[in-house]
């Protein structure tokens, strides 16, 4: 019983000792320590020991360097949204062809009234061009996402 005694006495100075060597901690800038700084150059505050909380770092988790095997779910999923793209593809594909045929290589058909206003003219065929190249950048954009959805392996 006596020797129970000891070991809680000596386990009570020894949690004392700890507690009184933390009661002083230093934040010197954005780092915080428990020793005085040596350099008179860095400007350290004393803060109490209840003010600082220290939390230990998360260590990430793995990453995996092989490829993701795709259950039935995803594939039957990618598979509608490579009809829809493609449907979308091929929307785009036959909208180009009728902007082509109207562009007429630049010199589209004049309307009646752009015969006697040729700033008129000029800004249709601008706007054609325009979108033109939008449709274009759509369809290259279709592609890529397609491309993207099938994957390396292909179908």
């Amino acid at each position: 019983m006596l020797r129970l005694f000891f070991v809680l006495i000596s386990l009570a100075l020894v949690a004392a000792g700890a507690v009184q060597a933390q009661d002083k901690i230093y934040r010197c800038g954005s780092e915080y320590t428990n020793t005085p700084p040596q350099d008179s150059a860095v400007k350290c505050v004393v803060i109490g020991p209840s003010s600082v909380t220290v939390v230990p770092a998360v260590k990430a988790a793995p990453q995996s360097t092989g490829p993701v095997p795709r259950s039935e779910t995803q594939r039957s999923k990618d598979a509608d949204a490579r009809f829809i793209l493609e449907a979308e593809l091929r929307k785009a594909q036959a909208r180009q062809a009728e902007l082509l045929k109207e562009y007429n290589n630049g010199e589209p058909e004049k309307a009646g009234s752009e015969t006697r206003n040729f700033q008129k003219y000029a800004d249709r065929v601008a706007e054609m061009k325009s979108n033109i190249q939008r449709n274009d950048a759509d369809i290259a954009s279709l592609q890529r996402e397609i491309a993207r959805i099938s994957g390396p392996s292909g179908r």
